[in-house]
């Protein structure tokens, strides 16, 4: 499939060119954001009848992970709202061009963290207290506001946006499988950039601001680290920014080589297997082990669950490589061979994430209309009983999933492996025992 300029569309050009129709969304978003927080901290403590966490942890989790991530990329971070307060702070604007004088600090992002390792380290502080967090409103109010106010505290001091390029746990995670997604943001012409004086994409200029992402068009190879904001659409002053439709997974057909990636393919493919157990699973003493956070049970929980990510996981891939014939060094190898583990990682949380979302999806319509569960029947469905939906269907699709997930890394890691010139054998294997494991886990 040949790629698909988007944007060739006057009426999908004007819309991302205009500010207005992105601002609306950002500012529903940010309206709902709050309420969310505000419903955490104020509403019932019955998680079930909570807004903040039937519309995080239902609702929004389920658009993420079912739509949003596997076919627009980082198509979230392009309406998020967590951003908006710091950086509208940070430009003293709201719509109209910044000033030439930088607003606060401004100051780089020290060298040493200019990587996704404190994404991965958030993410897994989150993952180790999911279960309190996923049935805890005020801890999820109180979560909502610290990356809200993370996130304004850090633009008062850094440039562009620290916040989502080095810290936030969401971003990470849409980050790495964003390279699946058939949507890009490319150049046209890659001499028309080098030939461009200013390069007001990634500095700005008066039609708008230079790239949050901290990104220059011209070099993007891949999804990973741009967030789809669209100012260098409106800044490019020679038309030469797209929005393509392409191939599944075409930013795979090139290995990662940083070992920070290649650990966050890891850390996803893990937690979503110890997410099934836990969340799905019939052990009670694992569901207790998770959610009495500092018991003793707690601690060893969350020494098994970083166990299973850092060290067997791992350990299982590299003794898999280690003896496959290359010129490249283990470590070569094991950042290039761990590509292939992204696609069977998204599988996972999408089959994951059916069986999460449909068990507890009825408990949107209800939430509606008691939002804070003070007893308001807004639309007359707030006395709605609990009930599974799609139970028949459920099964099959969690399996033609986790299937289409290993023939797809399957692909994904011979690709890799001719790339690098070695076998793709020990790679297989290490994906078909995952599957056959997940597929216990959940069926």
């Amino acid at each position: 499939m040949a790629k698909i300029e988007l944007t060739r569309n006057p009426f999908i050009k004007n819309m991302l060119k205009s500010r207005y129709p992105q601002l609306a969304v950002f500012i529903v978003m940010l309206v709902g954001y709050i309420f969310a927080i505000l419903a955490g901290l104020i509403g019932t403590p019955v998680g079930s009848h909570n807004f903040s966490i039937v519309f995080v942890w239902i609702a929004w989790w389920a658009i993420l992970i079912l739509v949003a991530v596997p076919f627009f990329g980082r198509g979230w971070c392009a309406v998020c709202p967590i951003p908006l307060p710091g950086e509208w702070l940070q430009r003293g604007a709201v719509l109209s061009p910044p000033d030439k004088r930088p607003k606060w600090l401004n100051l780089c992002v020290p060298k040493f963290f200019r990587n996704i390792w404190l994404q991965n380290i958030s993410f897994l502080l989150l993952a180790l207290f999911s279960t309190v967090l996923l049935t805890t409103p005020n801890i999820t109010g109180i979560i909502l506001a610290v990356m809200l106010f993370g996130s304004i505290g850090l633009s008062t001091i850094f440039e562009r946006r620290a916040f989502c390029r080095y810290l936030c746990p969401v971003g990470g995670f849409i980050g790495l499988y964003s390279q699946t997604a058939p949507i890009e943001l490319r150049i046209k012409d890659k001499q028309m950039c080098v030939k461009c004086e200013g390069k007001p994409c990634y500095n700005g200029s008066a039609n708008g601001y230079g790239c949050p992402w901290d990104v220059f068009p011209g070099g993007l190879t891949k999804n990973t680290y741009c967030g789809l904001c669209m100012e260098c659409i409106r800044t490019c002053p020679h038309d030469n920014i797209a929005i393509n439709l392409r191939p599944f997974s075409a930013d795979l057909a090139k290995p990662s080589t940083r070992t920070d990636e290649a650990f966050k393919a890891f850390i996803m493919l893990g937690s979503s297997m110890i997410y099934a157990g836990v969340l799905l699973g019939p052990w009670g003493a694992f569901k207790d082990a998770a959610y009495y956070v500092g018991s003793s049970a707690w601690f060893i929980y969350a020494i098994i669950f970083l166990a299973i990510i850092f060290v067997i996981l791992p350990g299982f891939f590299i003794l898999g490589i280690l003896k496959t014939n290359s010129t490249l060094s283990l470590k070569q190898r094991f950042v290039s061979l761990a590509t292939a583990l992204i696609p069977l990682g998204l599988m996972f949380w999408v089959a994951f994430s059916l069986s999460f979302v449909l068990t507890n999806a009825s408990y949107i319509l209800a939430s509606l209309s008691d939002p804070l569960g003070l007893g308001w029947n807004l639309l007359g469905t707030a006395n709605l009983p609990w009930q599974p939906m799609l139970t028949s269907i459920l099964a099959p699709a969690q399996t033609l999933a986790l299937v289409g997930g290993l023939i797809w890394s399957v692909r994904t890691s011979q690709k890799a492996a001719n790339e690098i010139k070695t076998s793709s054998t020990p790679v297989i294997v290490f994906c078909f025992i995952n599957t056959l494991v997940m597929l216990w886990l959940l069926l």
